[in-house]
């Protein structure tokens, strides 16, 4: 059995594309919704956020022979566990990242290393700031910008209760919350900027299946200044290697089955 991390849209079609190899595989993502399509898809799933001792405990219960880390390429939390459980366990650790974005230089687009390297960029432009980096870090931006008069936060994530809950908690009125699952294309982002009289947008650099492009192009068109979160380097311990491609990771993940 192969357990696999789900975190993203591509990640999904890596694991049909494994299930079509007839690889034994278990997908492991965070919410039911997402279990729900890959059940939906044929895909054995589990749902539920896994410290490393509780993915440690679920891979010897399942006799796990590999670990494939396919979730988002912000997700350093869940990179340390499931390269802690490899380790543990002396399993191979496989994982794929989608491709970078490059951009060339603009005047309006501020690369930073941090997401309160972000709130400071943000604190110090003002006017209406749109937060597209979702609702994990949202309380380093709350506290950066909130209060402050010269600055309107609107915020950008997934429908879910819990996301709901933290915009509550932390002060986020309701008419600022846009509660909407991606992808965007750039009409609806161009929207979105104009409903909201967007003046600087955050995001962070998660890849073509994110639609990073469109949301990145459109704002800077349309004269919006775009914070932009560098992807993380990540450091994998001496695990295994970096595929980017579904084609190289179901090559590699293969050999290791048939070993």
């Amino acid at each position: 059995m192969i357990f696999m991390l789900c975190g993203t849209s591509d990640a999904r079609e890596l694991a049909l594309a494994l299930s079509r190899e007839r690889l034994p595989l278990l997908a492991s993502v965070v919410t039911p919704s997402a279990a729900e399509r890959l059940e939906a898809a044929g895909i054995t799933t589990r749902a539920g956020r896994l410290d490393q001792q509780g993915m440690i405990a679920c891979l010897r219960g399942l006799g796990c022979s590999a670990i494939i880390d396919a979730s988002h390429p912000f997700a350093q939390e869940a990179h340390d566990h499931a390269m802690g459980a490899a380790e543990a366990l002396g399993l191979p650790y496989l994982r794929y990242e989608r491709p970078s974005l490059k951009y060339e230089p603009h005047p309006r687009l501020l690369v930073v290393s941090s997401y309160g390297e972000a709130a400071r960029r943000a604190k110090q432009l003002k006017g209406s700031v749109m937060l597209t980096t979702g609702g994990k870090t949202l309380e380093i931006f709350a506290e950066a910008l909130l209060g402050d008069p010269a600055i309107r936060l609107t915020v950008r994530l997934l429908p879910c209760l819990e996301n709901m809950q933290k915009c509550h908690l932390l002060g986020i009125e309701q008419r600022n919350i846009i509660a909407l699952q991606g992808p965007f294309s750039r009409e609806l982002n161009e929207a979105l900027y104009r409903q909201y009289g967007t003046q600087v947008m955050v995001t962070k650099e998660s890849g073509a299946e994110g639609s990073l492009d469109e949301k990145v192009h459109a704002a800077l068109d349309m004269g919006i200044y775009v914070i932009l979160i560098a992807r993380p380097q990540a450091f994998y311990k001496g695990h295994g290697r970096v595929y980017e491609s579904f084609e190289e990771i179901v090559s590699a993940v293969t050999a290791f089955n048939k070993k």
